[in-house]
């Protein structure tokens, strides 16, 4: 791999991660684990969509690192995916340890160039700082050749379930009993509505002021926003609510069988009781 590699990683891992960092032993600075993902879907990027801890014993002169726990775990994983192979390591941290280069040699010998990811979970400098890194070899020709962290872009992507469940998890910020109830798909869809609304407006307040010269124009902006207009099916507004109508008509008929069929259930129930009792 090379050094301009860019690791995608998954929601599910930073909860996996902070869950884990949680979980530590009270005598533990950090925590440290196993990535898992996929190589070569995209070219020049590493796909990561699961992870898991490993426990280990650190101190200022030694670490030990419970490998056979690790592959155990590893092989557990490939029963329930077997497309994750292991793609590097993790640790909780905002820097690189001199214990981190023996741990990286281990998966080094596992998998080609393996990615260290690293999770500020002790929020330095007021954030969760997240880093990606892959080593390199450097040193003098015809010397004992030595290893560095090469910092690598790290992007955080989602697929559809896990935006919906990221959403409602964030509405716990706000909320002092830190709960969420789950709503109706009525109520989401109101939800993604309004959101959609605000993003728009604030679109279009960015349009008109690039427009009249207030804000200098942004070559990058510009391109993201052509190829959102693209995107949009080419329709007429009788069309258009037409089709939003159809849907609205199908997603309505759905909510009123699975009301139809819990009343049924229940029902049922009822009258199995009912019948059992006398």
């Amino acid at each position: 791999m090379a050094l301009n590699l860019v690791a995608k990683v998954h929601p599910v891992v930073f909860f996996t991660i902070v869950d884990s960092y949680e979980r530590r032993n009270p005598d533990a600075h950090r925590v440290i684990g196993t990535l898992l993902g996929t190589i070569g879907v995209d070219k020049g990027a590493v796909e990561i969509t699961n992870c898991f801890c490993v426990p280990h014993n650190e101190s200022k002169e030694e670490v030990a690192v419970e490998l056979d726990f690790a592959k155990d775990m590893y092989e557990l994983h490939r029963k329930v995916n077997p497309g994750e192979v292991i793609v590097g390591w993790w640790a909780t941290g905002h820097e690189i340890t001199d214990h981190s280069l023996l741990i990286h040699d281990y998966y080094s010998r596992i998998t080609t160039s393996p990615i260290h990811l690293t999770v500020d979970t002790t929020l330095h400098g007021g954030r969760m700082n997240i880093k990606g890194y892959v080593s390199a070899s450097m040193g003098v020709p015809g010397r004992t050749p030595g290893t560095m962290f090469a910092p690598i872009p790290v992007e955080v992507i989602s697929y559809a379930p896990e935006i919906v469940g990221t959403s409602v998890t964030q509405k716990s910020k706000y909320i002092r009993q830190r709960i969420v109830e789950s709503t109706t798909d009525l109520h989401q869809i109101f939800e993604a509505t309004q959101n959609m609304e605000t993003t728009l407006d604030v679109l279009i307040s960015y349009v008109d002021d690039v427009l009249s010269g207030k804000v200098t124009a942004d070559n990058y902006i510009g391109r993201e926003l052509t190829k959102m207009v693209n995107q949009v099916p080419k329709m007429s507004a009788h069309e258009f609510e037409e089709m939003l109508n159809t849907n609205m008509k199908d997603l309505l008929m759905v909510i009123y069988l699975s009301q139809l069929t819990k009343v049924n259930v229940s029902l049922n129930e009822k009258l199995t009781m009912l019948v059992a009792t006398q």
